[in-house]
């Protein structure tokens, strides 16, 4: 099996990729989901950037050093610069946004649950496959682990975006809520809420949890070495 090896040298900032503006059916599209997963949605998600990878433990770290905080309990594999990082809450990761924003001149944000799931899919380049980037997982998803692994070291999908499948559940800005038929012109999810959407499914997780269009949810505030997240901005910047 082929895997995609990051230089040694950590990237210090996330990179990002340019995705274009699309309609697509958001939502189970096989009738093997959770009953979450429906009905399923007509959307149009404008233009954005996205992180290539999950924001990484060497990211993360820049914004703990930068900003005196302190990085959160390790995982029992401890910290690893090229890992995704975990452990980290809804709140922790909208501040590393906040950071990001000011340090680089970029308004940075987490993604809404339906660009989450457009850009999993691929975009306007999107194969109906069930994870994302195909339907075999072991070339794109490390899942069934003991622990996180390096980012970008297995297959990407069509846009170039590694493991949305797999590694860390990535946090997302929508409060978690049903899903309504309908068409819907970037949809922010509900106004108020107890949970905070989580994508993705991680490491730990069996195959059906990292189908692109699985849904779970956190507490805001809650850590734990399941989740992690990756960042999005305005297209063109």
């Amino acid at each position: 099996m082929v895997f995609f090896v990051l230089p040694l040298k950590a990237q210090l900032f996330p990179e990002m990729i340019p995705i274009e503006g699309d309609t697509f059916l958001m939502g189970d599209e096989t009738n093997t989901g959770e009953s979450d997963e429906w009905p399923q949605q007509r959307v149009w998600v404008s233009p954005f950037k996205m992180g290539k990878t999950e924001v990484t433990v060497a990211q993360y770290s820049e914004f703990c050093k930068d900003t005196k905080r302190s990085m959160p309990a390790a995982p029992p594999w401890n910290w690893n610069d090229n890992h995704p990082m975990v452990n980290v809450s809804w709140y922790d990761a909208t501040a590393y946004c906040a950071w990001l924003s000011k340090k680089l001149g970029v308004s940075y944000r987490l993604p809404t649950e339906a660009e989450w799931e457009f850009a999993a899919r691929g975009g306007k380049y999107r194969q109906r496959s069930l994870y994302s980037g195909g339907f075999e997982v072991s070339y794109l998803a490390w899942n069934n682990e003991s622990k996180t692994y390096p980012v970008a070291r297995k297959y990407p999908n069509e846009l170039g975006l590694y493991d949305m499948s797999g590694n860390a559940w990535e946090w997302c800005s929508d409060w978690y809520g049903p899903y309504h038929a309908g068409f819907k012109s970037n949809p922010v999810g509900p106004l108020s809420g107890t949970f905070k959407v989580v994508r993705g499914g991680s490491w730990e997780d069996e195959n059906i949890y990292c189908r692109i269009s699985n849904r779970s949810n956190y507490m805001p505030s809650g850590r734990n070495i399941h989740n992690g997240f990756r960042v999005v901005a305005a297209f063109g910047l």
